[in-house]
């Protein structure tokens, strides 16, 4: 018997230690009390109030640490998604990682020409459809910013084109409260009903302030829609190092964590228990080109501070991975596509999103995400770790070979080799004169080739019968 014995199931990585933690917290404290946030909703305004903020010029709104510890003590630490067909797919507590796409995207490279152009509900579906068939891609945001339906109310439709492709569960946008009312009976129409939804949420809602320290009344207003009907807020301040946020790193952390303590404030005060996941896409802007990039170290960083962040208050958190500031699917955007993974799986992540974006975040690319797919399950291999014990260490099975002897017939290479050893289906690894006889095809070939299979052949399940998805035009329409 081994006593004192300490073993890392999987590896640990942190970037920040409770004490560094604590002084960040006490700093966003000190921002919302002293300096305060701009409250552009009368409700809103007046939640606050009642609960204990300070109120000056009826829109600056200072609230004092009591109320961002009663709201820390309210909020849930665990929340759970499910896809079309009721299951809770998605379970948001400390460490449990899901990856999944972006939101919004004005541009999308068509898998069959190449060619870059403004995106429209079928590039949507085509998104929806992909990430449905890969299987590391747990959750769907659009992908993109549909421009061929009315801009009134593009939101609804968005979210019809993301539900015709996947029936995994969604992270959807929307214009204002009123379009995350419509989308919420949309997905009540779909699973049958609001108290489904309220036990089983179809999706989560993105809302964002405007950094530093405005909240405008779209996003105020999705806050308190959200918590009145039972959807997870996802709330996502977007400070940029240097540009709206403090250059420093820590700055943009303190800063940034004000707006979502804001945020958190409001959510529970409107209802005790409401579904809040933090986060943000932290970054840093390139000062040669004032770029909000997508691919820097900062932007790993400060993500990953997040998540430490995040499991100190006990709130599940949202985080950024798979996206490169590269304007085409090259070598860049691998490089920056799979170091971010890495980092945002370590880092313990929930929802880790915008897999797929190149171009600082306005491209969507198919082959970029089936290159994250790829990435994401080399990861998922390499953040099992090492498991040390007496089967694995195979003392005996050394003895068995002998020196100079070999382990490929051995009855414990055949039990244990599948799990051990990580198989790519894309990532070449065939000689030479192979890779040349089946093509020579380069990795982006071979992702292209993927893509345009999966849209030949794959199809969501459940389907969304034509017969619902009509239902869903005509309600769609009403709201025009």
């Amino acid at each position: 018997m081994r006593v004192n014995y300490r073993s890392n199931i999987t590896p640990q990585y942190r970037v920040l230690s409770d004490d560094q933690i604590e002084e960040i917290l006490s700093a966003s404290m000190e921002i919302l009390e002293r300096i305060g946030v701009r409250i552009e909703d009368d409700e809103a305004v007046r939640i606050l109030k009642e609960g204990g903020a300070f109120c000056v010029d009826g829109k600056m709104v200072k609230i004092p640490s009591f109320m961002i510890k009663r709201a820390l003590s309210t909020a849930p630490g665990r929340i759970t998604l499910a896809g079309r067909d009721g299951r809770r797919e998605l379970v948001l507590e400390k460490d449990r990682i899901y990856f999944g796409t972006g939101s919004d995207l004005p541009f999308f490279v068509d898998p069959l020409t190449g060619e870059r152009h403004r995106t429209v509900f079928e590039d949507v579906v085509k998104a929806a459809r992909v990430a449905d068939a890969l299987p590391n891609i747990d959750f769907f945001m659009s992908m993109g910013l549909v421009s061929d339906v009315p801009p009134a109310n593009y939101d609804r439709h968005q979210f019809l084109a993301m539900m015709m492709g996947t029936a995994k569960p969604y992270i959807i946008t929307s214009v204002d409260g009123k379009g995350l009312k419509d989308q919420f009976d949309m997905a009540s129409m779909v699973i049958g009903g609001d108290e489904v939804f309220r036990q089983n949420p179809l999706f989560g809602i993105y809302s964002e302030p405007i950094s530093p320290l405005v909240h405008a009344k779209p996003a105020l207003e999705k806050v308190l829609v959200s918590a009145e009907h039972g959807i997870p807020l996802v709330f996502v301040p977007a400070p940029s190092a240097g540009g709206t946020a403090p250059v420093t790193l820590a700055g943009v952390l303190a800063s940034g964590l004000a707006d979502t303590l804001a945020g958190l404030v409001l959510s529970q005060l409107k209802k005790e228990g409401a579904g809040f996941i933090m986060g943000g896409v932290f970054t840093s802007l390139d000062m040669r080109t004032m770029i909000f990039t997508y691919g820097s170290p900062e932007l790993l960083l400060l993500d990953a501070a997040l998540s430490d962040i995040s499991k100190f208050l006990k709130i599940p958190v949202f985080s950024t991975s798979g996206c490169s500031d590269s304007k085409v699917f090259d070598q860049q955007a691998g490089l920056e596509a799979g170091l971010s993974i890495l980092m945002a799986a370590q880092s313990g992540a929930n929802l880790i999103h915008d897999n797929g974006y190149l171009e600082s975040g306005l491209l969507g690319s198919l082959e970029m995400l089936v290159l994250v797919d790829e990435t994401v399950s080399m990861v998922k291999r390499i953040m099992r770790g090492i498991e040390v014990n007496k089967e694995k260490l195979a003392v005996d099975v050394v003895e068995r070979a002998g020196p100079g002897g070999n382990f490929l017939q051995d009855a414990h290479t055949l039990e244990h080799f599948k799990d051990e050893i990580w198989s790519p289906e894309l990532i070449d690894r065939q000689n030479h004169d192979n890779w040349v006889s089946s093509g020579s095809k380069t990795m982006g070939e071979r992702c292209g080739e993927k893509v345009r299979s999966i849209l030949d052949t794959h199809q969501p399940e459940p389907v969304l019968e034509d017969k619902l998805v009509n239902e869903l035009k005509k309600f769609i329409a009403s709201t025009g």
